[in-house]
């Protein structure tokens, strides 16, 4: 999964910050708890810290009894990557983009892997749709293909 490849830029300052040694992998176990305990956001510089929010308000915010280990995070982190894709960026802009909105670090060509992928996989979705007739969900699945390979 893409969310596996996604690494922080700050993670030694989130580890100064914490007091222990972190993992530069976004979405490890011991990063995300480490974020969603309570750290003193307000001693990182400015970007940083807004970089951090915004992670953690787009990734971070669920209801399970198990967040934030119970996979919300790399499930939005993904989806978050496909919807950019949806919306016109290609690899090289998504990578960027996530570089600049969340400090996370990722390979132009992971991201193209992950879009590769997806479209497999989502293909597969709408064969076996059509094979049970649900078209419904068969046609929602050729859009999504659609707007990935454009």
């Amino acid at each position: 999964m893409i969310a596996d490849r996604a690494r922080f830029r700050h993670a030694k300052k989130l580890e100064r910050l914490a007091g222990f040694r972190l993992p530069e992998l976004a979405f490890s176990g011991t990063m995300l708890e480490t974020l969603s305990s309570r750290l003193d956001y307000d001693a990182l510089d400015f970007a940083v810290r807004e970089q951090i929010l915004a992670f953690f308000n787009d990734f971070l915010r669920c209801n399970c009894k198990d967040s934030p280990l119970c996979g919300c995070p790399e499930k939005k982190f993904a989806k978050k990557v496909i919807e950019l894709r949806e919306n016109g960026l290609d690899h090289r802009q998504i990578a960027a983009f996530i570089l600049d909105e969340y400090g996370i670090e990722m390979f132009p060509a992971d991201v193209l892997s992950f879009l590769e992928e997806s479209v497999h996989e989502l293909e597969a979705i709408s064969d076996v749709a059509h094979l049970q007739g649900r078209i419904v969900l068969a046609k929602k699945t050729d859009q999504h293909i659609h707007l990935i390979e454009r």
